[in-house]
C-alpha cells in the first residue's frame, strides 16, 4: 500500500510532491510554515489543512493536474495509481 501514496512537503519557498521517482516542485508562500493534515484527495486535486506564520492554520487546495500539464507530464497516466497523499515533514 505504500508504494501507492505519494508524499506533499514544504521546504523552503517551495512545495515538493514526489510519487514513486519522480517528485514535482513548485512554488507556495513564503509564509507557508507546513502542511499538517491531507483532507481529500481526488484524481490530482489536494485539499489540506496548512500552518502559515501569518495566518495559523487554514483550509489550502492544490491542483497537482494543473501543474502536472504546465509539465507537459502525462496527469492522467501519472495520477492513476495514486491511492492516497501523505505528509512530509523537512
Amino acid at each position: 500500500m505504500e508504494e501507492e501514496l505519494a508524499r506533499i512537503k514544504v521546504d523552503g519557498k517551495y512545495s515538493f510532491f514526489t510519487f514513486r521517482d519522480i517528485c514535482i516542485k513548485f512554488r507556495t508562500s513564503t509564509k507557508l510554515k507546513k502542511y499538517i493534515r491531507v483532507k481529500k484527495w481526488d484524481n490530482g486535486y489536494l485539499v489540506v489543512d496548512a500552518d502559515y506564520s501569518t495566518l495559523g492554520v487554514t483550509e489550502e487546495y492544490v491542483d497537482i493536474k494543473s501543474i502536472l500539464d504546465d509539465l507537459y507530464i502525462d496527469a492522467n497516466k501519472f495520477l492513476k495509481p495514486i491511492k492516497g497523499v501523505k505528509i512530509e515533514h523537512v
